[in-house]
């Protein structure tokens, strides 16, 4: 998917207004005699030590020749010394001296308060937010990884799920679809008609989480006019799960439960436009039965309709 030049705009402004705010720009960062990538340098030897000069490289992605002179200016000032390696007397290993721990502990000690002065003047709701925002931007920019399916759960909704299900397909609808209130309207009456009245032994409604937060639902009914079929509504994933096989996921415990309830077979109704929500119905051995032409949500949509057997 395209990058948009103001979404490049946006993360560009606010990597001026953090670097400005923690002040990384000033020369001595901190008041200390070190700018921003010594310190970053020298809190490496500290958490690390011993450790070889390219560990160090390789975690900050440093280049060489750069580091190597930073290692230099260290070792003449007395902060740090170097020792062959016991295990290859061709390397050597690196750690700080009595003096660079204690350069470290100052400059350290000053991080910690800084952060701290800037977190006590937030009343405790932006303090939430923000903690809340930088897990997020972390956990955005990391590299996704097989374990990422292992911090995915699906689980059985409960209070406030719903809520956040009908928000959740109403603004990415209209934001990446353009579809107006009315879907949102369908939605909300398809999650209250389930709330008020569904047969548990045959009717279900997921969560998926990643790490605690939502990322995903989707809920199964009685089909109206086959008691042998189930129906499944509202799979919705999240931009933050996506790419992780959330909806197959959901999709999968859809089927495991039809199952389960004596089911026969399974049916949904999608339209064509969804092409990532149609991939993941054939990947589970849907196949499209039925499909017709139709004027909802603000656009003229071809409307589909997907089954499969359970046997």
């Amino acid at each position: 998917m395209p990058v948009a030049a103001a979404e490049v705009d946006a993360v560009r402004a606010f990597n001026r207004y953090y670097t400005r705010r923690i002040g990384v720009l000033q020369e001595d960062l901190l008041d200390s005699p070190f700018p921003l990538t010594q310190a970053r340098v020298l809190y490496e030897l500290a958490q690390h030590e011993p450790v070889a000069a390219r560990t160090i490289g390789e975690a900050l992605g440093l280049d060489a020749g750069y580091l190597s002179r930073i290692l230099q200016a260290f070792a003449r000032a007395g902060l740090v010394e170097k020792a062959r390696s016991g295990d290859d007397a061709r390397s050597y290993l690196l750690r700080l001296t009595a003096q660079g721990r204690e350069a470290f502990a100052r400059l350290d000690r000053s991080s910690h308060e800084a952060i701290e002065k800037m977190l006590a003047a937030l009343p405790p709701l932006r303090r939430a937010r923000l903690l809340h925002a930088v897990a997020e931007i972390e956990t955005a920019l990391s590299p996704q990884t097989q374990s990422d399916a292992q911090r995915l759960t699906v689980r059985e909704y409960g209070i406030g799920d719903l809520g956040w299900a009908i928000e959740r397909h109403g603004r990415l609808y209209a934001e990446e679809y353009g579809w107006n209130g009315e879907f949102e309207a369908l939605v909300a009456k398809l999650f209250a008609d389930f709330a008020t009245d569904h047969d548990r032994e045959r009717e279900r409604c997921w969560i998926a989480e990643l790490d605690g937060e939502r990322v995903g639902c989707v809920f199964v009914i009685r089909n109206r006019d086959h008691t042998d079929t189930a129906q499944l509504r509202c799979l919705l994933v999240d931009p933050r799960g996506r790419g992780l096989g959330v909806g197959r996921r959901l999709v999968e415990t859809c089927l495991d439960f039809a199952r389960a309830a004596g089911y026969r077979r399974m049916r949904l109704w999608t339209n064509d436009i969804l092409v990532a929500a149609r991939r993941i119905y054939e990947g589970c051995g849907f196949g499209l039965v039925e499909q017709y032409p139709h004027h909802s949500f603000g656009h003229d949509l071809t409307a589909q309709v997907w089954e499969r057997d359970l046997d």
